[in-house]
């Protein structure tokens, strides 16, 4: 499951979330510790892993 980084906009926390792609709803997430919904999502890295073998 991918794992989305945030960071709170009022407490200035960054924390990890792990869900579905599926099941992720940005919306949803609020902060751990303030509980805001004040957020915004960090983008980072994407890997991929295929199944064939070159």
């Amino acid at each position: 499951m991918p794992i989305y980084e945030y960071h709170c906009k009022k407490c200035d926390r960054t924390f990890e979330v792990v869900e579905s792609i599926h099941d992720h709803d940005a919306a949803k997430i609020r902060c751990p510790d303030c509980k805001s919904k004040k957020i915004d999502r960090i983008w980072g890295n994407v890997f991929a892993k295929t199944s064939k073998k070159s």
